[in-house]
């Protein structure tokens, strides 16, 4: 029996942590396989293009991140899912000395007017993100108060970024709290 290799999963991860740092547009195969320490011919056996790949980041980073917000929303609420996401701009922040975003909303600029399979599959989670916000609202709200708080979340986490503080979220509740009166 053969051994087994992790390849497509460290490349999987170097795309991600790439992805997330520094976009899209400014990394290479050659540079996610470095990272990955795999050959790039490996590369091609695992993935057809580099679009391939970011579609299957996309989709591996969506799915780590819609169990916590499943778990989040249904345990201790919107007020909790908020205060982690701002908490995970400050853990990224000491970690690395970055405030690097939301992955997905980075994307999303980034590529929304240059590769429509991308922006699809963009667009899906974010409306996926709003019904999981709109299930966690009281009942009777409309759904574009969740598309709001999503919007507010994301905006926020952008302004974080662009200053590299996280402490611009620290009234992020306070001001989703707004959005629901």
């Amino acid at each position: 029996m053969g051994r087994q290799s992790n390849a497509r999963e460290r490349l999987l991860d170097a795309a991600c942590e790439l992805i997330h740092s520094r976009g899209y547009g400014s990394i290479g195969v050659a540079e996610i396989c470095a990272k990955a320490d795999v050959r790039k011919g490996s590369f091609y056996h695992f993935f057809e293009s580099k679009q391939a790949l970011t579609l299957e980041v996309i989709d591996g980073h969506w799915r780590r991140q819609r169990a916590d917000w499943v778990s989040t929303l249904d345990g201790e609420g919107l007020e909790r899912l908020f205060r982690d996401q701002a908490e995970a701009q400050r853990l990224s922040k000491d970690s690395g000395g970055a405030v690097n975003g939301c992955l997905l909303a980075n994307l999303a600029l980034e590529l929304s007017n240059q590769d429509e399979v991308v922006r699809t599959r963009l667009e899906q989670i974010f409306d996926e993100q709003v019904d999981l916000v709109h299930g966690a609202l009281r009942p009777g709200a409309e759904r574009s108060t969740a598309r709001a708080l999503v919007a507010q979340l994301e905006g926020m986490v952008l302004f974080a970024k662009i200053s590299n503080d996280p402490a611009v979220l620290d009234d992020l509740w306070r001001q989703a709290r707004l959005l629901m009166t």
